[in-house]
């Protein structure tokens, strides 16, 4: 499950946060084996990578198409890790689910000439604004007032 499932998420003491999604895909072979993902140096904004699948495009070779991903760690250092090793024979695509990396991510073809797509989501979150919270405030307040009372339904009583 995404750590951002709703438009609106809590980021902490601050209150809400806005998420936007976006479609990423990158193509990795022995020409272009690498991609780097970096979101925009705006303060306010964190950028997120969420990979989804990974597979072999046309024209692959049958040998292994290992990829990669660097990113920091929680201690702040740079680690890369092995997230797939495809084969067109036995692995032609994987799926990672909803795997979340904070930018800068890189993501390398360790091994084999590809061609490699790495498919996913770029999301952005950043703080939601005050006026945007109010007006839905106020929109949900409208709702509860113009909902009519419940009345009881009466009996009928036996003659």
């Amino acid at each position: 499950m995404s750590v951002f499932d709703d438009e609106s998420v809590d980021i902490g003491p601050t209150g809400q946060s806005k998420l936007e999604s976006f479609l990423f895909s990158c193509e990795l072979s022995s020409k272009v084996p690498f991609y780097t993902f970096q979101g925009d140096e705006e303060e306010d904004l964190e950028h997120f990578l969420e990979l989804r699948t990974i597979c072999l495009g046309e024209g692959a070779k049958e040998e292994s198409n290992v990829v990669e991903v660097s990113a920091m760690n929680h201690q702040g250092k740079t680690i890369a890790v092995p997230i797939a090793c495809l084969h067109i024979k036995c692995l032609p695509m994987v799926s990672l689910g909803e795997f979340e990396l904070k930018a800068p991510v890189t993501i390398r073809l360790n091994a084999g000439t590809g061609p490699v797509i790495v498919s996913g989501l770029h999301l952005i979150a950043s703080p939601a604004e005050d006026s945007d919270l109010s007006e839905n405030e106020e929109e949900e307040e409208e709702e509860e007032e113009e909902m009519p009372a419940i009345k009881p339904a009466k009996k009928k009583q036996k003659q």
